[in-house]
């Protein structure tokens, strides 16, 4: 650091050890108030994650919070129809304002601003992270106690653009039983190690199914091995969440806030302790 250094790296040309690093996050919309961020995410898809983030948000709204849902998942977005929304977002002069579900919950989604639901969004990768960024910096979350946002699979540009962006308090991930994807969640471990976000803990989805007439638990998907890699990666397995075709029906119907999400609440405690 030089003499005439005054801390303000952002005015300086010079490269030298003391230099702070630029912060990439995206200032949020002036009349947002959000209190905390939870990024639901999976290291592949067809885990159930956008179930999960869902049935997250209706805990958080039955436990008096508001809660809000940022629909990450650009070209292949589901909340809407899990909550039965079609409603577009209503425009003001401050901002986009989410849609908002019959229960209580925001949504913003990229289904809730095409023409059609069913178009296809044909988006390369610089554009689809600067829509999931205006998601953040465009829309007025208003009084959000939770805002869970449903990422897409993998370790993409789009998950890159939220780490990086937004203000995340803490990431659950979410996976099946099958024994591939040990190498998949440990991708997501180590990428949001990397960007020193804090894991909540883990969530095995289709973990069994249970036989309606004697109560035995089927391991459809194979047989768990989540135990095994948390104690390797030194996490908490927060739920083992059934098959349960009730909850398939309800999301299917746009019903998912009347659905009974009892076997999420060791999840939601864990995010509301984080």
């Amino acid at each position: 650091m030089s003499e005439s250094c005054n801390g303000n790296c952002s005015s300086c040309g010079e490269s030298c050890s003391d230099r702070k690093a630029e912060s990439l996050l995206a200032q949020a919309n002036a009349l947002s108030n959000v209190k905390k961020v939870i990024a639901v995410v999976s290291g592949k898809g067809g885990v159930g994650k956008s179930t999960v983030t869902s049935m997250l948000a209706v805990a958080a709204m039955r436990d008096g919070k508001q809660a809000g849902i940022l629909d990450a998942d650009i070209t292949g977005p589901s909340i809407p129809t899990a909550f039965g929304i079609t409603t577009r977002p209503e425009a003001i002069e401050e901002g986009l304002l989410p849609v908002r579900t019959p229960g209580g919950i925001d949504v913003m989604s990229i289904n809730l601003l095409l023409e059609n639901a069913t178009d296809p969004v044909l988006w390369r990768g610089p554009i689809l992270g600067g829509a999931v960024k205006q998601f953040w910096t465009d829309v007025i979350w208003k009084d959000i106690d939770f805002l869970f946002v449903d990422m897409p699979p993998g370790t993409g540009d789009v998950p890159l653009t939220v780490f990086q962006s937004l203000p995340i308090d803490g990431v659950v991930i979410v996976t099946s039983p099958q024994e591939l994807v040990g190498m998949i969640v440990e991708k997501a471990v180590n990428m949001a190690n990397m960007m020193n976000i804090p894991i909540i803990g883990l969530v095995e989805n289709y973990s069994y199914l249970e036989c309606p007439d004697c109560g035995k638990k089927l391991e459809v998907f194979g047989h768990s091995h989540i135990d095994q890699i948390a104690a390797q990666m030194g996490l908490p397995v927060l739920a083992k969440l059934p098959i349960n075709p009730a909850v398939a029906a309800a999301c299917d119907e746009g019903q998912i806030e009347a659905a009974k999400v009892d076997e999420i609440l060791p999840v939601y405690e864990a995010v509301k302790n984080a």
